[in-house]
């Protein structure tokens, strides 16, 4: 499914945004989850502060 995503982006508009991964801690269990969003190129910064 994320070649799909990918692939779709490598084309026209999509060269403006970018998928990005966190990894986030879980605070009631200590598990770890990955949080995955495609975001404007400008707003990679942000995404990852927050």
């Amino acid at each position: 499914m994320a070649k799909k995503v990918v692939a779709s982006l490598q084309k026209g508009v999509g060269k403006q945004h970018t998928k990005v991964i966190k990894m986030v801690k879980s605070p009631k269990t200590g598990a770890y989850q990955f949080k995955e969003a495609v975001v404007h190129n400008d707003k990679v910064d942000e995404f990852f502060k927050g």
